[in-house]
């Protein structure tokens, strides 16, 4: 929170002070008690199954600066911002701190990938500036303020991911961030429920770049046929392998587990890059990340070594070699889309190709069907399909009428040396599945 005081946050956020020194200076936010240390602004959100107010006491206890609150209650004597809606307050604030800064911010959005992105464009950026990134899984309205509440003086570039799944999402999104270069993965069939087709996704995406300042930048998956021909009304780059891309991938090695190469050409030169993460799916991030780097003016040796630097968060293409098997825990999150991108690269990884699936969310009426093809594509790679979970039933294979069943199953389908694709909708905590594959011991 570059600058930021209780008052100045008051201020932005259109609250009243209580007890509260005007020049306490604020350096960050947290939704979390358990997160609350000195410096930093606890937000009492009101929830159905917790109510922050209730835990203010217990932030001041570990240190915070101050609260942001509908009310304050009783034997609460700390510093306390006053506002009607907490939310909103935060999504003041971080407005706030964004007309504070004068270091780049990148946008990551797009529906698959853009966490694989985003840490790929933080990693290289990191090798020239101290660049600050959205941690967890931190993209929506609360977590793109908490994002900029940590931007401080000491930073000289931001990469925000931007998630959103309803029309109206993007733009506030967009007023938070801001940010000079939006880079756009992919649209592809994922929160159909609510947007309708792609058009529809590549529609509410786009709210992004009437937010962002006239001379922005907005990079684009030019392998993506929409965003391809899609006039954003910005300054506009390409990345992909075709040959029309501004920032031209080509020479694409996969080295297994251990990793995948491939040659960068843009602006006259080339680059080799080592990735140390497999599929082709991470070679779009290290496009996406090297034209972002090549814009804010980082050498191909930057951006190579920065590219290195990667590594996977979280459940997402984690690659875990155990005595018996290698597990690919792919199970943070699933679209059509990239479940069918996962298949391809793990399949690419050669060997016996086992994959565990689950239900793909938020489809609307082409669920099933796009449930059919996404098993259709397990066959054609040659897999043994096993699946969980009432949609998933439409994929076809070996279906389980719970995890506990499936888990219980595994020792008598498995064999050694099997590759494990588990992939589904993050509300079904697949990673249960994971956990359990990683125990397993194969005679």
């Amino acid at each position: 929170m570059k600058d930021m005081t209780v008052f100045s946050a008051a201020e932005a956020a259109g609250g009243r002070l209580v007890n509260c020194p005007l020049d306490l200076p604020l350096a960050g936010g947290v939704i979390d008690s358990r997160e609350a240390a000195p410096g930093l602004m606890f937000c009492a959100l009101p929830g159905e199954r917790a109510d922050g107010h209730d835990y203010m006491c217990s932030a001041f206890e570990k240190g915070a600066a101050c609260c942001l609150a509908l009310r304050v209650p009783e034997g609460v004597d700390g510093p306390v911002i006053l506002v009607d809606d907490v939310a909103a307050a935060m999504a003041r604030i971080a407005r706030a701190c964004r007309e504070r800064l004068d270091i780049p911010v990148v946008g990551i959005t797009g529906s698959s990938g853009k966490t694989t992105a985003k840490e790929m464009c933080a990693a290289v950026l990191s090798r020239k500036f101290n660049t600050l990134k959205t941690e967890k899984n931190f993209n929506n309205e609360l977590g793109v303020p908490l994002t900029l509440f940590r931007v401080g003086p000491e930073h000289g570039a931001a990469v925000v991911e931007l998630g959103i799944n309803h029309f109206g999402e993007m733009r506030r999104l967009g007023a938070m961030a801001r940010p000079d270069i939006a880079v756009y993965t992919l649209i592809g069939r994922s929160h159909l429920e609510a947007l309708g087709d792609l058009d529809g996704v590549l529609r509410a995406k786009g709210e992004l770049i009437d937010e962002m300042p006239p001379d922005g930048l907005v990079i684009v998956n030019g392998d993506d046929e929409r965003l391809a021909a899609w006039q954003p009304g910005r300054r506009k780059l390409t990345y992909g392998f075709g040959e029309s891309c501004d920032v031209r991938g080509s020479n694409f090695r996969a080295r297994g587990t251990e990793g995948s190469e491939l040659t960068v050409a843009a602006r006259g030169q080339r680059i080799e890059l080592s990735l140390p993460a497999y599929g082709r799916h991470m070679a779009y991030a290290a496009l996406a990340a090297a034209a972002v780097g090549l814009e804010l003016g980082l050498s191909g040796g930057e951006i190579a070594a920065g590219a290195a630097d990667y590594v996977p968060v979280g459940r997402r293409a984690r690659i875990v070699e155990t005595p018996s098997l290698t597990v690919i825990d792919d199970c943070y999150n699933a679209n059509p889309d990239s479940v069918k991108m996962a298949i391809a690269s793990a399949a690419a990884l050669g060997g016996r190709l086992v994959c565990v699936l689950g239900d793909m969310l938020e489809l609307g009426d082409e669920s099933e069907q796009l449930h059919r093809e996404v098993g259709r594509a397990a066959r054609d790679a040659g897999a043994v399909l096993l699946t969980t979970g009432e949609r998933s039933r439409a994929m076809g294979g070996e279906h389980f009428g719970s995890k506990a069943e499936l888990i219980a199953a595994l020792p008598g389908i498995l064999r050694r040396g099997d590759r494990v694709l588990v992939k589904a909708s993050h509300s079904m905590a697949f990673e249960e599945i994971s956990d359990a594959l990683l125990k397993l011991e194969l005679k």
